[in-house]
């Protein structure tokens, strides 16, 4: 069991990207600590700090139910370059980690996922 992101745009055969519950949370974690975030303490993840105090572009995709709900084409399209830029700064890291170089594939392939949205002008959904 776990969750899938996709386009709902009806095509069965678009991109998709696909995680483990538990291997979302690790890859959400490391994106939110390359933002500076410690997601445990966020609301909404143990903590009680609230996400009006972080200032990230990535806080609707950081902030989102895992297997509920979707973000607009404009939220895409607001969370690409930055995603981008994490993607180049972890590749740039002395070491590469298996679980690391896991993190930089899903995040490449949820970059396809984000651009398809923006592109077909389709929200992005969780389930």
């Amino acid at each position: 069991m776990g969750l899938c992101l996709f386009p709902d745009d009806e095509d069965a055969t678009g991109p998709d990207i696909s995680w483990s519950y538990s291997g979302f949370a690790a890859f959400r974690r490391r994106l939110a600590e390359a933002e500076g975030i410690t997601l445990s303490q966020m609301w909404g993840f143990g903590g009680d700090r609230p996400w009006s105090s972080v200032s990230t572009t990535l806080e609707p995709f950081l902030d989102h139910p895992d297997d509920d709900g979707e973000l607009s084409a404009a939220e895409c399209a607001a969370i690409l370059p930055r995603l981008e830029t994490v993607i180049a700064q972890w590749q740039s890291e002395a070491t590469q980690t298996p679980l690391l170089q896991a993190h930089i594939d899903d995040a490449r392939q949820l970059v396809i996922v984000l651009l398809h949205c923006v592109e077909k002008n389709v929200v992005l959904q969780f389930a």
